[in-house]
């Protein structure tokens, strides 16, 4: 088993991005560009180089009544783990 084939474990993470995904403001819904968006800084988290790992995960869940109906939304945090800051995100001002 060669170094880069190694898997990362929580001692190595040095860095951690929080990623959201998801709106529970009922007053400020997501469009369907900016959830993709979200999505895929997630992806990038996990597939570019240096690649991450979800080390955790925060969900939170809002319900609203509105009228006779009821709302529910989710966002969820991820918690992605690297060894160092990714060269990308320093250039995003992520």
């Amino acid at each position: 088993m060669t170094k880069s084939d190694e898997k990362a474990t929580l001692m190595d993470v040095r860095y951690i991005k929080l990623v959201t995904i998801g709106s529970v403001n009922p007053g400020n819904p997501l469009s369907d560009q900016s959830r993709e968006e979200q999505a895929a800084l997630l992806n990038r988290c996990l597939n570019d180089y240096p690649r991450g790992v979800i080390i955790g995960k925060d969900i939170t869940v809002g319900r609203y009544l509105i009228g006779e109906h009821e709302l529910t939304m989710e966002r969820i945090t991820y918690h992605v783990g690297f060894q160092r800051r990714p060269a990308w995100d320093e250039e995003t001002g992520g």
